[in-house]
């Protein structure tokens, strides 16, 4: 282990529990080892089905209506 990535992992067991599992996740995902694959529902894969063709068909939000929903949440 480098003395880079040892410092890092000092400092991120100081964190909180959740932002340590966050950590965790970015690194094995960097190595390439972020686990099993996500198994998708059916409705989910529909959703994307149907994204990816309105995607295809050119069917994006407007810059206005973006902004709408950014408005919504606060954001």
């Amino acid at each position: 282990m480098t003395k880079l990535l040892d410092q890092a992992l000092d400092l991120a067991r100081s964190l909180p529990s959740d932002a340590q599992d966050d950590i965790a996740r970015i690194v094995l995902q960097l190595a390439g080892n972020d686990g099993v694959p996500v198994t998708l529902s059916s409705d989910e894969r529909t959703a994307i089905a149907i994204s990816k063709a309105a995607a295809v068909r050119g069917e994006f939000a407007t810059d206005d209506q973006v902004r709408a929903v950014w408005a919504k949440h606060g954001l």
